[in-house]
């Protein structure tokens, strides 16, 4: 039986830094355009409670998603030991494209993938790239597209790639742009006959009646900006109470298919969205399973890298499978949960042994 493995994995992360203080000095409105009644200071410090966010990282201006999901490619591709002309798909996962610094359009033409499947020098034409649009489940869902690939017989080797700069699209007067950053996430997946390790089971979930819309583009909150302009713009209690009633349900599904114990479970890899929602979607997971939490369960990135949609996912499996998290490890046979929630409003997740 053919299973499919992550062989290697990439991240691209920017070198911008900017801190929370930094957004002291931000003119913040309410949705309306009027003046926020408290202080930055004391909304900062609410933001910093809930998200668990201290700083977030934006790319150089020279660089586009594009350039981001290449970087981290180039790494994936190094690190399984890969020759780039056998791979059979290149998938990007991005939700606006390559946008330049102070642009107010998004550039899709060609593709992300067939950027990246260029920059890499890759000539042979039987190598597909092409774009998901699938929010920020979008890796784990380009992941899940990669072993349906494999399973059917049509693929050994796909690159699968998550990458956003969402610092680009953001409302500078809106107080939401502090969650958002800019980063890349990449892995290979492979063809394996080792019945043993690799994606176990997946769920994906679409719910599009009134959530459809909890995450849009939207205008600026300064009235007096060009209503031409659109901004990425969320109903952020909406999703939290979307998130935390949904998302448990649905990574339960994805591990009870598994057939493996939630006692195996070692790491849950969540979207790094809100420190707060992502506790209260792990606690309420294993509540399902009437269990306590097991301390360390859940790495997080969001406090130093902010929440960078597509690129989270991967981003954090790299840096805990390449010892870069404090107390985080990921050794061989452990079962791990790749999960999500986004725009759609989509949720995945995926069981995986090593």
């Amino acid at each position: 039986m053919i299973t499919s493995k992550i062989t290697g994995t990439g991240t691209f992360i920017p070198s911008i830094k900017k801190a929370n203080n930094a957004f002291l000095n931000a003119d913040f409105l309410n949705a309306d355009g009027s003046v926020f009644s408290s202080k930055n200071n004391v909304i900062i410090d609410k933001f910093k409670t809930i998200t668990g966010i201290d700083e977030r990282r934006y790319a150089k201006e020279a660089y586009k998603a594009s350039d981001l999901a290449f970087f981290a490619a180039q790494k994936a591709i190094e690190d399984a030991n890969v020759n780039a002309e056998e791979l059979n798909y290149i998938i990007v996962a991005h939700n606006f494209g390559d946008v330049k610094q102070g642009a107010i359009q998004s550039d899709v033409l060609p593709s992300l993938a067939t950027r990246v499947k260029y920059r890499l020098g890759i000539e042979n034409p039987n190598c597909v790239a092409y774009d998901i649009l699938f929010g920020c489940p979008g890796w784990i869902e380009g992941v899940i597209q990669a072993q349906a690939f494999i399973k059917a017989g049509i693929a050994k080797k796909c690159l699968v790639i998550g990458a956003e700069t969402l610092s680009r699209v953001v409302d500078k007067h809106d107080r939401d742009s502090m969650i958002y950053s800019d980063g890349a996430g990449a892995c290979i997946v492979e063809a394996s006959a080792d019945e043993n390790s690799g994606i176990l089971s997946h769920a994906t979930q679409t719910f599009a009646k009134e959530e459809a819309y909890f995450l849009h583009f939207g205008n600026s909150f300064n009235k007096n900006e060009d209503e031409d302009v659109r901004y990425i713009k969320m109903y952020g209690r909406k999703i939290y109470e979307f998130a935390i009633t949904n998302v448990p349900a649905a990574i339960k599904s994805a591990l009870d298919k598994s057939g493996v114990s939630i006692d195996e479970v070692k790491k849950i890899f969540i979207h790094q969205a809100n420190e707060k929602m992502d506790e209260a979607i792990v606690k309420r997971f294993y509540r399902l399973y009437k269990k306590q939490t097991p301390e360390g369960i859940m790495p997080m990135s969001i406090h130093k890298l902010g929440n960078s949609s597509v690129a989270t996912v991967p981003t954090l499996l790299d840096l805990v499978l390449k010892g870069n998290i404090k107390n985080q490890e990921v050794n061989k046979g452990d079962v791990v949960i790749l999960a999500s929630v986004g725009a759609g409003m989509n949720i995945n997740a995926i069981v995986y042994r090593f």
